[in-house]
């Protein structure tokens, strides 16, 4: 009998010892830098008051005027010393968290590519119409601070590939400030690509246009598919020249400068404890350890003996989730360094990223990544890796037997894992209840698409608008991913399979389950191809197919017809074959 391989999404490998937008154009005006010291009275009154006067009209109105729009760095600032070395010179920095650093503002025309409607009018309870504006422009490409900010670049370290690499930090990011909201919700805002830090390394603190797009629509895409991510607000194009050498063979060519605003409710990560271990800085790293804590785990304790390990728990159980949820839309990130994973358990710096096509557990987006170590089928063993990294970082602060302790606890990370790929399948296949054939449908399912290179994300979702009579007549004749699938030799059984399955769900009528599955299996995802033609257009500035993109992307489990129309649920194009994406941006 055929015997099914095990299945790459469900095998952990055990870590090392263990909208349409207003166009603007116009020339970039001179600014001085920003001044910390330019703070206005009303920015040392009391939280609650700033809160009650900013909404003097009405608590459901939307800030219409920038200059009434308010950030600020007093929290972290107060939580933590900073460099005492000023500028932006690169350097080793030692004792602190943050460096002072001010944007460089972008050199020539600026251009206001794409905006997210839903970020700034739910997120930062800015009106749409503020983005009309030369300020809007200038806040969100570095040329102005925002009112309050005190911009500050971030100190972390990480592991890269595999191998301790040091100092790393915000190489090219500015954090303006915090903003509470509306709703009462925190969140941090930051500017990519926005000039040197003192982390720059050998960087000019520049982002492109063709890996800031991927951002703003990636991270965008993400969070509609229902995956915790960062957020982002907008995108900005400038004239400004950039020298890159794309794929690193010596072709190098002038590209241009842009700068997203992206958002989160922490940029803190893994790295961010690791640099502090490292350097022997406990007390530093105690005292980051317990502002996390404090200000995104409120269910923990804070006189709490454990509460290093709670917290240890916590991450190692949301990681667990998240790298499931990636699997479950094939996303792969790329380059998954403890310095990109985020100790909140949320997607960030979205670099040489994409979304599988075929499925292929062996699939790399990034071409910098020749061993293929962040394949997305290893995604979920790179996880463990990096676990097993911020372990290291807090056993200077963990006991004898809290150590131990948390050895338990990462070993549960595989199960965790399991347990959750298994639901979010079960759920893409409309599958109720328990059945001791699921694991068998599933795994059986994935080889017969590897073996028949069958896309990942149409195979689902025709799966989930063909009707069980159809499945049964096997009439695949509008469904181009399952027509592949059926020409495999044991496709029949696993269909005669499934349909069984199904029919053993009591009070389930094909309505339903079709309902259910459309709204898991996305059939819009943002494909390496679609964001080329993007970025093609970009260049010569037509942005209309990255508002195209970000809207559909915006609904991705809805058929629309602009998408059909476009092509985004067709086979992917021949000359899509050669697209490659790598480190460089």
């Amino acid at each position: 009998m055929w015997s099914v391989p095990k299945v790459l999404f469900f095998t952990v490998v055990a870590a090392t010892n263990m909208t349409i937008v207003h166009m603007l154009d116009f020339c970039q005006k001179a600014d001085s830098e920003c001044q910390s010291q330019d703070i206005s009275p009303s920015a040392l009154q009391p939280r609650a008051q700033i809160l009650n006067s900013r909404w003097n009209a009405s608590v459901l109105s939307l800030i219409q005027n920038l200059n009434h729009f308010r950030v600020s760095s007093e929290k972290l600032r107060g939580a933590f010393p900073i460099d005492e070395v000023q500028g932006n010179a690169v350097r080793t920095v030692k004792n602190c968290i943050f460096s002072e650093s001010s944007p460089t503002p972008l050199k020539g025309r600026l251009r206001l590519a794409a905006v997210s409607k839903d970020v700034l009018e739910g997120l930062l309870d800015l009106d749409m119409s503020v983005t009309q504006s030369e300020e809007f422009l200038l806040y969100t490409s570095g040329g102005r601070c925002l009112p309050g900010s005190q911009p500050l670049a971030h100190r972390y370290g990480g592991h890269q590939f595999g191998y301790w690499a040091g100092q790393l930090g915000d190489g090219r990011a500015h954090l303006l400030g915090q903003y509470t909201n509306r709703k009462g919700d925190t969140w941090e805002l930051q500017l990519k690509g926005s000039g040197k830090t003192p982390y720059s390394r050998s960087g000019d603190g520049r982002a492109v246009v063709r890996s800031s797009l991927r951002e703003f629509l990636g991270s965008e895409a993400m969070h509609f598919l229902g995956v915790p991510t960062s957020r982002a607000a907008s995108l900005v194009v400038s004239d400004e020249p950039v020298l890159r050498d794309q794929f690193y063979d010596g072709n190098v060519k002038t590209e241009r400068g842009a700068v997203v605003l992206r958002i989160a409710k922490s940029w803190f990560r893994i790295g961010s404890l690791e640099i502090l271990s490292r350097s022997g800085e406990l007390d530093l790293l105690r005292k980051l350890l317990n502002f996390v804590i404090e200000e995104h785990f409120p269910s923990i304790q804070s006189k709490d003996s454990d509460k290093y390990l709670v917290f240890y728990s916590r991450v190692v159980n949301d990681t667990a989730h998240l790298m499931a949820q990636w699997a479950s839309v094939g996303f792969a990130h790329g380059v998954c360094n403890t310095d990109n994973f985020s100790l909140l358990s949320i997607t960030i710096d979205y670099g040489p990223f994409g979304f599988m096509e075929s499925y292929n557990p062996g699939f790399v987006p990034n071409t910098s990544d020749d061993e293929g170590r962040y394949s997305v089928g290893a995604q979920a063993s790179v996880g463990l890796f990096n676990l097993d990294k911020l372990l290291d970082a807090l056993r200077p602060l963990l006991t004898a037997g809290q150590q131990l302790a948390a050895e338990t606890v990462l070993k549960g990370y595989v199960d965790i894992y399991k347990t959750r790929i298994h639901h979010l399948f079960k759920a893409k296949l409309g599958l109720l209840g328990d059945d001791v054939e699921d694991d068998y449908i599933i795994a059986l399912l994935l080889q017969v698409m590897e073996d028949t290179q069958a896309d990942f994300t149409m195979t689902f979702r025709q799966l989930s608008e063909a009707s069980a009579q159809q499945l049964h007549k096997h009439n695949f004749t509008q469904a181009w991913a399952l027509e592949d699938l059926s020409s495999h030799g044991h496709f029949a059984d696993w269909l005669s399979t499934y349909l069984q399955r199904l029919s053993r769900q009591s009070h389930d009528k094909d309505v339903e389950r079709r309902g259910r599955m459309k709204g898991v299996n996305p059939r819009y995802v943002l494909r390496n191809w679609m964001a080329e033609s993007a970025i093609r257009e970009a260049e010569m500035n037509n942005f209309s197919e990255v508002v195209l993109l970000h809207r559909i992307l915006s609904s991705p489990f809805i058929t629309q017809t602009s998408a059909e129309e476009a092509g985004y649920a067709a086979r992917p194009p021949r000359w899509a074959q050669g697209l490659k994406v790598s480190c460089s941006s």
